[in-house]
């Protein structure tokens, strides 16, 4: 478990989403048992605090469900795990529209260096030249 946090954003929702992408990307399935919340707090080298509040924010979300004195285990809610991938994709495309609107660059030019740059970036993670 490897989360690189930044200054910017509190590191409980960083702790958060880092649980949504590992979701969204098939890493934690449906039902699976997570780490207690002090297991996670050492994992990661964060204030057992701080691991409190990320899981009871993503228990308000619900991502995890905690029965009593059972683990906690990702949701087996399928509109909530579908949500998860839909939330991140959108929350990337904003940040990229809000930062390159003020270029103005032509719709049709993006959309094809977007396609092309996402292109490589792929191959180069799957090793291809």
């Amino acid at each position: 478990m490897k989360v690189i946090f930044n200054n910017r954003d509190p590191v409980y929702l960083q702790v958060v989403r880092y649980f949504k992408q590992e979701i969204a990307t098939g890493r934690l399935q449906a039902g699976q048992e997570i780490p207690s919340r002090r297991e996670l707090a050492g994992l990661l080298e964060i204030n057992p605090n701080t691991a409190q509040k990320a899981y009871k924010e993503m228990e308000e979300q619900g991502l995890i469900r905690t029965e009593g004195n059972s683990p906690s285990r990702i949701t087996t809610d399928r509109s909530v795990l579908s949500s998860i991938r839909e939330e991140l994709i959108l929350e990337a495309v904003h940040t990229f529209v809000s930062q390159v609107k003020t270029i103005d660059v032509p719709l049709d030019e993006l959309l094809q260096i977007v396609k092309e740059t996402y292109t490589a970036e792929r191959a180069k993670e799957q090793g291809e030249p």
